[in-house]
């Protein structure tokens, strides 16, 4: 949502714009905010994916609670689990091929930290609710894929 600001040059976009290219996260009340506004459009109704959302447990609880206010109970967290060394060259990769300018080492260093001070403790809270669905991401993207279909068609199964 924020990289499709930054290309519409939207006021939220040039906002977002320098915090994603340095690595930064994004405040949360702006974060919260877009993930509220995007939830509300039409093409949301029937379901959403949010990718790298929520990333601490402010997000988290802004997440449940405003589900709960608009009577949209959350079906499912996929959880892809990576170790860091793979991360690290996945996003050295990508910054290459894509010409990220957020994915340089000290920024991936810096996000890997805070994955680990601020978003696992997420993983925690939504282990408790039972919706957890833990992969293993180190294999080959079409394996990936492929349970990650299998998960949200059970997901949706359920629903």
């Amino acid at each position: 949502m924020f990289r499709a600001a930054i290309a519409e040059g939207t006021e939220l976009g040039r906002r977002v714009e320098p915090l994603l290219e340095s690595g930064q996260l994004v405040p949360d009340e702006t974060t919260i905010a877009v993930i509220r506004e995007r939830l509300a459009r039409g093409d949301a109704q029937a379901g959403f994916v949010l990718d790298g959302f929520p990333r601490n447990i402010a997000q988290a609880e802004a997440l449940d609670a405003m589900l709960e206010e608009i009577d949209r109970p959350l079906s499912g967290v996929l959880l892809l689990e990576l170790p860091d060394e793979a991360a690290r060259e996945r996003l050295a990769k990508r910054a290459v091929l894509e010409g990220r300018a957020d994915d340089q080492p000290d920024a991936i260093d810096r996000r890997l930290r805070d994955y680990h001070e601020q978003t696992e403790p997420v993983v925690a809270h939504y282990l408790a609710t039972g919706n957890l669905v833990k992969m293993h991401a180190e294999r080959p993207i079409d394996e990936v894929w492929a349970e990650i279909v299998d998960a949200l068609e059970q997901v949706q199964a359920r629903a």
